[in-house]
């Protein structure tokens, strides 16, 4: 299942601690009404089953929209919820196995942190990639040095896949993600973190909205 154009656009990534419990799927569709392209779900305080159940939650509360969720990392939560597909780091296993294990019609994220490893994705069975952390970011403790957005660019160059940029990223980065030639940008604080995550995600493409 190929991605189609402008999915990656804008591509939220959820976070347990800024998009809680019964919250959360009100979160994500104010989101995607707001112009989120596509969901990850993540968190990792929760099992297999945790996943699951917010995955289908979301899957269920954003039929009819056409945008696409992914789990991220846990496989068999991505086969089991029913999700559009999984999301895997460096550090996840093989990508090929995660490959073989989803099957041809699911989607397949894959993280690079360098110009080394996306040439070494190029061939993974990987639909696109995520390229970061662009900048810092306070979401996630354990991330690599900060690429910036030169980096970024180098990076999208040696890809020759779709690419979504990720890392301390809000709607006054679209015009330099661009210019990088990224496909688009994931977010986490810059919309969950946000007490209208309708209006933060517009923000970010106000072109496009009506």
């Amino acid at each position: 299942m190929g991605l189609m154009q402008g999915e990656l656009q804008l591509y939220l990534v959820t976070d347990p601690m800024l998009c809680p419990g019964p919250t959360l799927v009100e979160q994500v569709r104010a989101a995607v009404a707001g112009g989120v392209t596509m969901v990850q779900i993540r968190d990792k305080r929760v099992g297999t089953a945790g996943l699951v159940e917010q995955t289908r939650a979301v899957i269920t509360a954003l039929v009819g929209t056409g945008v696409r969720v992914v789990v991220n990392d846990d496989l068999e939560a991505a086969i089991t919820s029913g999700a559009d597909g999984a999301h895997i780091g460096q550090d996840d296993g093989d990508p090929r196995a995660a490959r073989a294990r989803l099957g041809p019609g699911k989607i397949l994220g894959l993280s690079c942190e360098s110009e080394t490893l996306v040439r070494a994705a190029r061939d993974s069975g990987a639909d696109y990639l995520g390229l970061g952390p662009v900048f810092a970011t306070a979401t996630k403790s354990d991330h690599k040095t900060p690429i910036g957005l030169d980096g970024l660019a180098a990076m999208v160059a040696a890809s020759g896949l779709p690419t979504v940029a990720i890392g301390g990223l809000n709607a006054s980065h679209v015009d330099g993600v661009r210019a990088a030639g990224a496909d688009g940008l994931a977010v986490v604080s810059a919309i969950c973190g946000t007490p209208d995550p309708r209006a933060a995600a517009a923000a970010f493409y106000p072109e496009v909205r009506p």
